[in-house]
């Protein structure tokens, strides 16, 4: 989608009442800055060291805790494939429900 797509359907949904004036302005920003850019890295890091530290649990992307919005957001994959892997993972004794409260007690929400 394009940047006046997406424009224009943040319009229809202010229009609808779906968003108010306040959470049109923040999507509305959002869309035009793009997304955040990530500190430079020290000299000598792994490039992986820094997507591991800007890991955090989603705050709009949640259903529980936020760890698969958080993982959807660092990966690109889409959160429900993150949601339909731990809920597998939860069937192999229990290992998909551990990780899943291990990631939400030790990552930092946004």
């Amino acid at each position: 989608m394009s940047l006046v797509d997406d424009l224009t359907r943040l319009e229809e949904l202010r229009g609808r009442g779906t968003l108010s004036d306040e959470e049109f302005q923040r999507a509305k920003l959002r869309l035009i800055d793009g997304p955040p850019v990530p500190p430079p890295l020290p000299p000598g890091a792994p490039a992986g060291v820094s997507v591991v530290n800007n890991y955090r649990r989603s705050q709009t992307d949640k259903w529980l805790a936020g760890v698969c919005g958080g993982l959807a957001g660092i990966t690109g994959l889409d959160s429900w494939v993150w949601r339909l892997a731990f809920t597998l993972l939860a069937l192999f004794a229990g290992t998909g429900l551990i990780l899943y409260v291990l990631l939400w007690v030790f990552v930092p929400a946004e």
